[in-house]
């Protein structure tokens, strides 16, 4: 053990509050930090908020949850504090049974401080890569009690940029929290010069701002799993297109679904559209037609449980990945290099959304079918790259195409 490196303090409350269900980029990010420093040979620690007060993990403790937030161990028994909490749901009472269970300390609210002062080592390095748990009493304890040096991941700028694709309040409490981190934070990380010119353009001017650090995050390309859950209707020759995320209205669904809905009337073969992702909020609309549109299990499939190996193993066979996003922080699944598609033999793409993978630049493909906005001609032969022989209408993909009309 490095007795002379800063010991190191993890947040981890956004996994804990996620737990059991699919993971989004930001809780990859979180699960990812927590793997590396557990490999690190300093000494080790993570805070989590639960519902009744904070928690205190020791490199033991830590071990224990990545075993089951990674999905290698199972969560165990419900304790008798998360009964009292039934809104919780099952896998969030058993997550935090098992914080509490392998906890080194915990803490009531108003004890946190002490609670830190009594475990950590002073001047230890505090890292929160989930936007969670940034409070003041949070922040303050860390700097007044351990003098802590904070870093603090932040994302992107979405809810400030974006509001109208956001919960009610969501843009109002991001723009507290980003207030909160610049005036305590030591640095901001940003995964992209993006993220950082967006963090810039939101900080008043005269307003003092911490060193902001690019830090590009990586991809773990999954193995294929064997086989996928292949929906029955979906014919083993037929040519198929997917699209990765949470079904949210930024992820713009619903610009995949007129498109499938206007070549579906035109009673031409078409490829099938498999939507690969857990339904998210505030998408009535999509919902409605996902539920009940007559294309839905003809020529959309909805998949919202698929693993990342089932995931990786659909990619194999798909036509492309489409990705018609109005924005992303990062955009993990169009990254071209280093995604699944690629380690699958998909073509990359060439239009990615305006602050996707940091600073990459895009070699164009003829490979790649796009849904263009300004390509809206008479149907093309698009047999022979697939070997169908068959006349399809025009397919055209491309960020911010939403006001294609159909």
């Amino acid at each position: 053990m490095n007795s002379t490196a800063p010991a190191v303090l993890l947040d981890l409350s956004r996994l804990l509050a996620r737990a059991g269900r699919l993971p989004t980029g930001v809780d990859r990010v979180e699960l990812a930090y927590l793997r590396h420093f557990l490999g690190l040979n300093v000494p080790v620690f993570a805070l989590a908020r639960t519902a009744y007060s904070y928690v205190l993990l020791d490199r033991a403790g830590m071990q224990a949850m990545w075993a089951r937030f990674s999905g290698t161990v199972a969560f165990g028994a419900v304790d008798i504090l998360s009964r009292l909490r039934p809104g919780l749901g099952p896998a969030g009472q058993a997550a935090q049974s098992e914080c509490r269970r392998f906890a080194l300390a915990r803490a009531l609210p108003h004890g946190l401080g002490r609670m830190l002062a009594k475990h950590l080592p002073q001047g230890c390095h505090y890292f929160n890569t989930g936007h969670s748990n940034l409070s003041h009493r949070v922040l303050r304890a860390l700097k007044l009690h351990v003098g802590a040096r904070v870093v603090v991941m932040v994302h992107d700028t979405i809810p400030l940029d974006f509001p109208q694709f956001q919960r009610p309040g969501t843009p109002q409490a991001f723009a507290a929290m980003l207030a909160r981190v610049r005036q305590i934070a030591d640095v901001i990380l940003c995964n992209s010069h993006q993220t950082k010119a967006d963090i810039a353009r939101h900080t008043p001017p005269g307003t003092a701002l911490p060193r902001c650090v690019v830090a590009p995050l990586g991809i773990d390309v999954p193995r294929p799993a064997p086989s996928w859950p292949k929906p029955p209707a979906l014919a083993p020759d037929r040519p198929y297109f997917m699209a990765i995320g949470t079904i949210e209205p930024r992820k713009n669904h619903e610009f995949l679904l007129r498109i499938w809905a206007k070549m579906a009337q035109q009673g031409s073969p078409l490829p099938a559209l498999l939507i690969c992702g857990a339904r998210g909020w505030n998408n009535a609309q999509v919902f409605g037609q996902l539920d009940g549109h007559p294309m839905m299990g003809q020529h959309v499939f909805e998949l919202n449980c698929l693993a990342d190996a089932q995931m990786a193993a659909a990619l194999q066979g798909a036509a492309a990945l489409l990705h018609p996003s109005h924005a992303e922080g990062y955009g993990l699944p169009p990254n071209p290099g280093r995604g699944p598609w690629r380690a699958c033999g998909l073509p990359a793409p060439t239009h990615l959304p305006r602050n996707s993978g940091a600073d990459t630049r895009l070699r164009r493909t003829t490979e790649y079918i796009f849904l263009d906005r300004n390509n809206q001609g008479a149907g093309r032969q698009w047999g022979k790259r697939w070997g169908t022989g068959a006349t399809m209408p025009p397919i055209f993909a491309r960020n911010m195409a939403g006001s294609f009309q159909c």
